[in-house]
Parts: C-alpha cells; sequence; structure tokens
C-alpha cells in the first residue's frame, strides 16, 4: 500500500503508552523482534580487517551478515551500518542481525545482506582492546561533509565484500544507516550517491559542526553537518527515502544542540517538498518520516524502534 502518494508526507508517531509514574525520561524497552527467537539465524562473517586507499594509514573492521536461505542467484537487499561494532553488539540497543533475522523469518522485509562497518583507526591493525570504543578517525570520515567517506564505501569496500557476496545493485533497495556521527556519515553518503542508496536511517543525528580534526586547536576546521539545512534547501532534491529520530534530551554543547539540529533538517526536507516546484528542485520528492522522544544521546530509542524503522523502509521494495 503506497502511503505516499503525490508529495512525500511527513509523519510523527506516539511515543509508547507508559504509566506515567513508572516510566523515565528515555525509557524505551527492546521488543520481541530484537530478542533471539526460534527461528532460522544468518550466518555473520568477520570481523574482517580493511586498509583503504582513500584513507592511508588507518585500518577499519567489517562484518558481513549474510541471512539464512541466502542464494548468491538471487541478490538480497542491502543494510550498510556505521559502527558496525555497536551495531552488532548481542547485549547493546541495536542488535541489528537479531531483527534482521526476526524479520525476514516473519516475512516483513526481503531477505537482506548486511554490512556493518568500523570507523578507520591510524594504526597498521586494528587495535583489539578498543572494545565498543571509537577508533581515532572517526571524526575525520563520519562528520565531514566530504565525499571521502562514500568513495571508500562505494569504490572500495562493498566491491570486496561482493568478490564474495551478491547483493541488489537497485538503490531503492539498499538501505545506509547509523547512529550519532554514524548517522551524518550514512546521510552524507546517501546525499551524494542516491544511484547507490535510496534510504536512510537516522538516528540522534549529528547534525551539528564537530567535523573538525581533534587533536589540537590549530588544526583545520572541517565544515560539519550544520550546513545541511541550507544546503537541502538550495539543491535538487534527492530521490530519497529517510528515516530521522531523536530526543529532546540529546547533547547541547560547544558544537551545537543535537535536537535541535535533527528538527531543522525535517523543516528543510519539509520545505523543500513544499516549494519543489517554484524553486525548481526537480521532480523528485523527500520520502520523509521522523519520530522524536525524550531520550539522551543514546541508541535507545532508535533500537527500540529499528523493527518498524526497516518495515517502514523496506514496505514497498518496488516504489
Amino acid at each position: 500500500m503506497k502511503i505516499f502518494a503525490a508529495a512525500a508526507i511527513t509523519l510523527c508517531l506516539a511515543l509508547p503508552a507508559f504509566a506515567e509514574d513508572a516510566r523515565k525520561p528515555g525509557d524505551y524497552p527492546l521488543t520481541a523482534e530484537s530478542q533471539v527467537k526460534a527461528v532460522a539465524h544468518g550466518q555473520v562473517i568477520g570481523p574482517v580487517e580493511f586498509h583503504s586507499k582513500i584513507f592511508p594509514g588507518t585500518v577499519r573492521r567489517y562484518w558481513v551478515y549474510v541471512p539464512a536461505g541466502y542464494q548468491a542467484s538471487n541478490p538480497p537487499n542491502l543494510l550498510v551500518f556505521q559502527d558496525g561494532q555497536r551495531a552488532l553488539n548481542p547485549g547493546g540497543p541495536l542488535r541489528v542481525n537479531t531483527v534482521l533475522d526476526n524479520l525476514i523469518a516473519e516475512g516483513d522485509i526481503p531477505q537482506a545482506i548486511g554490512v556493518f562497518i568500523t570507523p578507520g583507526n591510524l594504526s597498521a591493525h586494528y587495535p583489539d582492546n578498543l572494545g565498543m570504543g571509537n577508533p581515532d578517525h572517526r571524526a575525520e570520515e563520519y562528520d565531514a561533509v566530504s565525499d571521502d567517506y562514500g568513495r571508500m564505501l562505494i569504490d572500495e569496500l562493498l566491491p570486496e565484500v561482493a568478490k564474495t557476496y551478491t547483493f541488489s545493485n537497485d538503490p531503492k533497495k539498499r538501505v545506509i544507516g547509523g547512529t550519532s556521527s554514524g548517522a551524518i556519515a550514512a546521510f552524507t553518503v546517501a546525499w551524494n550517491h542516491p544511484d547507490a542508496f535510496g534510504n536512510v536511517i537516522s538516528m540522534i543525528g549529528s547534525y551539528t559542526s564537530i567535523g573538525m580534526h581533534p587533536a589540537t586547536a590549530t588544526t583545520p576546521f572541517i565544515p560539519g553537518g550544520d550546513t545541511y539545512p541550507g544546503l537541502i534547501r538550495k539543491s535538487k532534491i534527492r530521490p530519497l527515502r529517510i528515516f530521522l529520530q531523536d530526543g529532546s534530551n540529546d547533547l547541547d554543547n560547544e558544537h551545537g544542540n543535537w535536537f535541535l539540529s535533527s528538527q531543522q533538517m525535517v523543516r528543510s526536507f519539509e520545505w523543500a517538498n513544499a516549494n519543489a516546484d517554484q524553486w525548481k528542485l526537480g521532480p523528485a520528492r523527500y520520502d520523509l518520516k521522523y519520530v522524536w522522544g525524550d531520550g539522551s544521546h543514546s541508541d535507545q530509542h532508535g533500537g527500540s524502534m529499528l523493527p518498524d524503522i526497516l518495515r517502514w523502509i523496506w514496505r514497498d521494495d518496488a516504489r
């Protein structure tokens, strides 16, 4: 069923119902689809170390989720998620591979290959002691409004994965997502390459001015995500389906206000849709959905909604 007909309609879901005396801000329990069930489980391959020519001197890890029943002759959809070490954490709030297992088994989404990537680290080998922590080249890759990360992903890493596993080349069947700086990294890739990714998942996105080298105060500033609301209003509309989530208690510091930035992104998408004809922004419209909560800079709210997010993103492969 097409929810969006002539133009994209922006929806804001109601928050889950909780007893007011029991619930605390940011309290978003995971649903059954984020718990391991007695269904056919996909296989998670990795971690695999990867060295990029576009980011010389860095190393990153990635994992590949191969769905149960995978057949190379029938290329599945593709989900790429940043900060892969946390996206796959079985005790974390995202548990993306478990969600994929359950939704695929239920027939709620099509089969999908998952690629989960860490940011780069400035070392010959990825440090074993980082655990769920951030590698030291994350800001330069994720927060900069440049095409370097997108080129690394599309021209280097995904072709490496494709040597072993097949997946769809149709941008409507390909999703890129992340949380925090991983969210803006995902959006930047799709913004620059809508021919490669037609769907974006953005949770607690860092559309703020943290895109700078963190080493010293004299290191050159890299334009950050706070430039996007203006760019969206002044640029041709990309054929993108976008889900944004944020919370009213997200970060507010010298780099910006995360919740306000997310709201500015939404208003810019809505303005572009409403004024596309007048300002000759192209025939496309942003297919947009957003959910605001009362959480902090945490993956909890986004993780609780991830099953529904994926259902919404892939609700109609042939749209």
